[in-house]
């Protein structure tokens, strides 16, 4: 499955989610009405009524009433759920005790793991999510939120004590599969359904305990309270089914993505391993932990097995990992010291002179996308070691991260540059300026891509401001690239990048519908984005033409040319607005389409690629960086 079809398919689990829950709250009505009824001829009886004179006293609406009453309790406190967890990764975080690792840490440990998802994210082609900590000695772990761009990742400290870096490397593959294929979406939305299932129990207890200080209409009280109970325990049993269809095979799926990401089986064989050797194994002891169940790595209660469990047995997904496994768990004891490792694995083969692998044709640059391997995954690690060791510090500092975007978006002409910083004295938080000065040198030394690579890696940081700050930081960055009268390629990358990524986490993620389902609806759209692409990518008109035509017929569309004389960034976005409407299996085609324009002359150089990737990032398709010419 590819990363517009695993797109595809979690929209149709959504629309499966909602008939199961449908399904489950029409038998929660009709129980539920069944219960009263029985509890209203129950005390009829109590008052010399037979069970059929108090059911036919009864008025006919009142049972309308029972319904929408159930109805409504159920819409009510899923809604007040989802609402609950509008946080999106960060609530089921800080709800399981998280505390989020700084991405300055010096803790040895900390680190490795910071390192092990940095890879991940740049290969992946998406900002590196923040980390969580979670206080379990289990080895688990879990990916959350409602888009890549709002996601984080959360690990028990037990997986940071006994997995090696590879085995980590395995868990944290898996993880980033479920952010990729839209898994973590679906997860959160259960969350808020299976709430609302359950609420009718959690009412029933309350009348169970109230029913317990009544004297009067005591055992009524108890009767029905009972009764609600049940039906509640009839909502655990369906959420638990629901559960369960949603996320054991998509656990096999993560499994196998995280083999072909790494190309290491054994890494998360072994860890699986391990889970099964340790005491605690991936169990989880904070009560916040079972409605987050189906997110986890591993599972998170022995309760539930079989038709009810959230995971495969662990037997299973180890066998179709390593296919001649004899069965033998990993014992692991308890934590041990810290060793760095010496093993570069797959990515000893890369010297820092070593180029990138560049896409030999447009369907190349598609088969990419959401589709990490451990080439990428090389790439990533090299992008990284390649920066200068200062820029690397600097993306991992909320104030040096600040002033390391301002860097990339200072003018290379010195009188403009002069007017930027004295802007930036005036209005960026003290201290700031003084980054800005001492870093700005290396930082345009540094090419497009690697420049790219230190804005993903300095996301994190940037999350950690205040509203307030990340209100003057957007401000600040949106005056520095307007000071010089126009907006260039490269400004509009990193400023789609930056608000892309920051405005999920402060303000909420920005959902598509992916309601279009023809082409020929966004034609105009098309061809106004593969003119700026043709404009920009080649010189003499006559080859600008030839890249149009090349793009308009991998699309499919018969819209002309038009030249664009410079870069029309705000016509790009609204282009890019309607595009974004695509259903999931049309944006390959678009891609491909870009990817044909900006090739025609056989080749895909830095600038391209840099205005591909922002092109591919707001039609959220994730554009690995590994298919541009150095």
């Amino acid at each position: 499955m590819n990363f517009f079809e695993a797109q595809d398919n979690a929209r149709r689990k959504t629309w499966q989610l909602g008939l199961m829950f449908g399904a489950a709250v029409v038998t929660l009505v009709v129980l539920t009405n069944v219960l009263v009824a029985v509890f209203f001829g129950w005390t009829g009886t109590q008052a010399g009524l037979t069970f059929e004179e108090t059911l036919t006293n009864i008025p006919i609406d009142s049972w309308f009433w029972i319904s929408g009453g159930v109805l409504g309790i159920v819409a009510l406190a899923s809604l007040y759920k989802y609402i609950a967890i509008q946080g999106g990764g960060r609530a089921i975080a800080e709800s399981l005790g998280g505390n989020l690792i700084p991405s300055n840490t010096r803790d040895p440990k900390h680190r490795q793991l910071l390192n092990v998802v940095e890879e991940m994210a740049i290969a992946s082609g998406i900002a590196v999510p923040p980390v969580y900590l979670i206080p379990e000695s289990s080895i688990n772990a879990f990916a959350a939120g409602f888009t890549p761009e709002d996601a984080i990742v959360g690990f028990n400290q037990g997986t940071l004590d006994h997995l090696t870096r590879a085995e980590l490397q395995g868990v944290v593959a898996h993880e980033f599969s479920h952010i990729l294929n839209g898994d973590t979406s679906i997860n959160l939305r259960l969350i808020a359904i299976l709430h609302g299932i359950l609420f009718i129990g959690m009412i029933g207890y309350g009348l169970l305990r109230a029913g317990g200080y009544s004297r009067k209409n005591g055992m009524p009280i108890l009767a029905l309270g009972v009764g609600l109970l049940a039906i509640g325990y009839g909502g655990t049993f369906f959420g638990n089914m629901i559960k369960a269809g949603v996320s054991r095979q998509r656990e096999y799926l993560a499994d196998a993505s995280a083999v072909q990401f790494t190309r290491d089986p054994s890494g998360i064989a072994d860890a699986l391993k391990k889970i099964g050797g340790l005491s605690d194994g991936s169990i989880m002891t904070n009560q916040n932990a079972e409605q987050s169940s189906h997110m986890f790595f591993g599972s998170v209660a022995k309760k539930f097995s079989g038709l009810f469990s959230t995971h495969p047995p662990l037997d299973q997904r180890i066998r179709a990992i390593e296919p001649n496994w004899r069965g033998d768990f990993q014992q692991v004891g308890d934590a041990q010291p810290f060793a760095a490792s010496t093993n570069d694995g797959p990515f000893s083969q890369f010297s820092q002179s070593s180029p990138a692998l560049s896409a030999s044709s447009p369907e190349e640059v598609v088969d990419h996308i959401g589709r990490p391997n451990e080439t990428n995954l090389a790439i990533a690690h090299q992008l990284i070691a390649d920066n200068d060791a200062g820029l690397n510090d600097a993306a991992h500092d909320p104030f040096e991260a600040r002033a390391l975007v301002y860097c990339m978006l200072l003018d290379h002409d010195e009188t403009i540059a002069s007017k930027q910083l004295a802007y930036l004295d005036a209005n960026a938080e003290p201290g700031v300026p003084e980054h800005v000065r001492r870093l700005v040198k290396a930082t345009q030394a540094t090419d497009a891509i690697h420049q790219l690579t230190l804005l993903g890696l300095s996301v994190p940081a940037l999350k950690t401001l205040s509203k307030p700050q990340y209100s003057r930081f957007t401000q600040n960055a949106a005056k520095l690239i307007t000071a010089d009268g126009h907006v260039d390629v490269f400004e509009w990358v990193v400023h789609r990048l930056l608000i892309k990524d920051l405005h999920a986490h402060f303000v909420g993620p920005t959902r598509t519908h992916g309601r279009i389902g023809k082409i020929t609806k966004v034609a105009k759209d098309a061809s106004k984005l593969l003119s700026i692409l043709a404009s920009h990518s080649q010189d003499e008109l006559e080859d600008q033409l030839a890249a149009y035509n090349a793009g308009a017929k991998a699309l499919g569309i018969k819209a002309p040319f038009s030249k664009q004389e410079f870069f029309d960034y705000e016509r790009m976005n609204a282009a890019l607005g309607h595009l974004r409407e695509l259903k999931p299996l049309l944006k390959p085609q678009l891609i491909k389409a870009c990817a044909s324009t900006v090739m025609h002359d056989g080749k895909l150089n830095v600038a391209e690629f840099a205005l591909m990737q922002g092109i591919a990032a707001t039609l959220d398709c994730p554009l690995p960086p590994s298919v541009y010419e150095t």
